[in-house]
């Protein structure tokens, strides 16, 4: 197995349905050790049934953990330890003109897509760095490379973590860890299907493949980058978008 032996913490990943649970799926399929991570511990706890009720060979657990703030950030740094993979997934997602944008969202928009993987980089690449390496990827999003109406906030922070990914590539390549980014397009989350429906308003046909992605479609380009069979890419960002960013 990939990922046999390795521990994985995976943000964002405390709800059925979304592209942290589907991650963690696939990367617990591959043997690794999970820690999860949510603000609700009844929904992180179906999460953890769903993913030992498979046919996974390692340990799964669950941390509540609300990433706006700082110091819960520092705990579940602490919480964690060292991992070998740390998968920056958890966001917050905010459509508003940016006349009409309300400071809250916006401060908690940049807390939880920047402010939240910056501290727990900053906290445990070392400890990769230490144990001889290891593998970070961020969730970015189509939103940071084209300019969508209402998606001010959300694509300025998904910029941000891109330019992150490419200064942590630099920063921590000597010391064995590869720092990359995935950018999903139009996908159907649970989240994301229960706000706009199961055709998300048509956002499928704005990608060369005229439809929406499963987000396990994602999740198996999220692994890959996550295991040693990308051994030779740091610095990237795969978009795994049908094709939204080519037309």
């Amino acid at each position: 197995m990939d990922f046999a032996g390795k521990t994985a913490l995976v943000t964002g990943s405390g709800a059925i349905g979304g592209l942290g649970h589907a991650t963690a799926r696939v990367l617990a399929a591959q043997g690794a050790d999970l820690i999860l991570t949510g603000t609700d511990p009844e929904r992180g706890a179906q999460v953890v049934r769903d993913l030992t009720s498979g046919e996974t060979t390692g340990t799964v657990r669950f941390v509540t953990a609300d990433v706006t703030d700082p110091a819960a950030v520092q705990r579940l740094a602490e919480d964690a330890g060292a991992v070998d993979i740390l998968i920056n997934n958890a966001s917050v997602m905010t459509f508003a003109p940016t006349t009409e944008q309300d400071l809250a969202s916006y401060d908690a928009s940049f807390a939880v897509n920047v402010r939240a993987p910056f501290l727990l980089t900053a906290q445990l690449a070392p400890k990769m760095a230490a144990s001889g390496g290891g593998s970070i990827v961020n969730v970015s999003s189509t939103a940071a490379g084209l300019g969508m109406p209402g998606m001010a906030v959300y694509g300025a922070t998904k910029t941000a973590l891109e330019s992150l990914t490419r200064t942590w590539a630099a920063e921590f390549a000597s010391s064995g860890v590869r720092v990359n980014a995935v950018a999903p397009g139009p996908m159907r989350t649970s989240k994301v299907v229960a706000a706009m429906g199961p055709d998300m308003g048509g956002m499928g046909l704005t990608t060369a493949l005229k439809r929406t992605a499963d987000p396990d479609e994602v999740a198996h380009v999220v692994a890959f980058l996550a295991g040693d069979r990308a051994g030779y890419v740091t610095g990237a960002v795969v978009a795994a978008d049908g094709g939204r960013t080519a037309i």
